[in-house]
């Protein structure tokens, strides 16, 4: 392997770390106000993700570090071409953000219902925005020759990329869901234990789809699983995985579905990534103007540098989270500090 795929391949890790363990606080946030009936219970939903939230991000924020230092082509076309589109991902971060650290500030109703109302939408918001950004990826960007995208919000709702969006709100719902099953207890536990099933249903058909829609419409993409067959082991694995996760959330066994659903949210990014390369955005104008992992980085000295800070610098991380995760086990416990 080159630098640059090395690279390509340690993108895509960090990308679905982010996705895993965000991903279940946006599922939480998509769940609280239909599945939460109390004010109790939507503590307990909020409470769950307190100690580990704002962590959960650090991963995105290593993405963009990695597309800054080491794709940076790919980054100033994204963020200057998308600009509108960013801003409206960082304004649903923050709205989550402020949600959940203002709802506890009062104690009055509805007070705390306005709160709870924004973050259920910003979380469902963020999930769709992230679903609709990687369907535009997919289906490819218009990129001229210097690199410019010139598009504007309406023609990034294509019915592809809204499509991955909703199936996307699906994914992160059902990793919340059985992230909350690990968290939760009595009726609670017991109602969601009965609603992740049926969710999980719901996003194996919007996946289908996503699935058919590629193969029909999205060449670029499916063209190495028709030209070689190995690909193929990934999304058969995902699908797998999701299937692992059904079987051990019927036998209440949360932690392995947890599992099982993180694997599968992974396996799914990785089997996009296999079907982009070399590709990191791919131009609608001409295929001469396709940004990949070559012409988009930046020179080698610079990522051999950022290789050995980021060998550095990982295991910190890892360190970091798997210590967070480890101090806060168990099931949430509701008290007068809590959110």
């Amino acid at each position: 392997m080159t630098i640059n795929e090395i690279w390509f391949v340690l993108f895509i890790v960090i990308i679905a770390g982010y996705l895993i363990l965000d991903g279940f606080d946006m599922g939480v946030g998509i769940l609280l106000l239909p599945l939460a009936k109390t004010d109790t219970e939507r503590r307990t939903f909020l409470n769950s993700i307190g100690p580990v939230w704002d962590g959960n991000e650090v991963w995105l924020v290593l993405g963009g570090g990695v597309l800054f230092a080491v794709f940076p082509l790919a980054y100033a076309s994204l963020f200057s071409g998308l600009y509108l589109a960013f801003m409206l991902v960082l304004v649903v971060m923050i709205l989550r953000t402020v949600a959940l650290e203002f709802r506890s500030k009062e104690s009055g109703t509805r007070w705390r219902s306005t709160w709870d109302v924004v973050f259920c939408g910003a979380s469902l918001g963020l999930a769709l925005l992230l679903g609709l950004a990687f369907g535009s990826v997919v289906s490819g960007l218009p990129v001229d020759a210097n690199g410019n995208i010139s598009t504007s919000l309406i023609a990034l709702l294509t019915p592809f990329a809204l499509l991955v969006g909703v199936t996307t709100v699906a994914m992160f719902a059902v990793q919340g869901g059985i992230y909350l099953l690990l968290k939760t207890e009595g009726e609670l536990h017991d109602r969601i234990a009965r609603t992740v099933p049926r969710i999980m249903v719901g996003f194996f058909v919007l996946n289908t789809l996503v699935v058919i829609a590629m193969v029909a419409f999205e060449q670029d993409i499916t063209a190495r699983y028709l030209d070689d067959i190995w690909p193929v082991i990934f999304p058969a694995a995902a699908l797998a995985a999701l299937a692992g996760a059904w079987v051990f959330v019927k036998r209440g066994e949360a932690f392995r579905a947890f599992l099982c659903s993180s694997a599968m949210i992974g396996l799914l990014l990785v089997s996009g990534g296999i079907g982009l390369f070399p590709n990191l955005i791919i131009s609608t104008l001409d295929p001469a103007n396709n940004l990949t992992i070559y012409n988009a980085a930046s020179a080698e000295n610079t990522l051999q540098v950022a290789l050995i800070i980021a060998v550095i610098g990982m295991p910190f991380v890892l360190l970091y989270t798997t210590g967070v995760y480890y101090i806060f086990r168990g099931k949430t416990v509701v008290d007068p500090h809590g959110y």
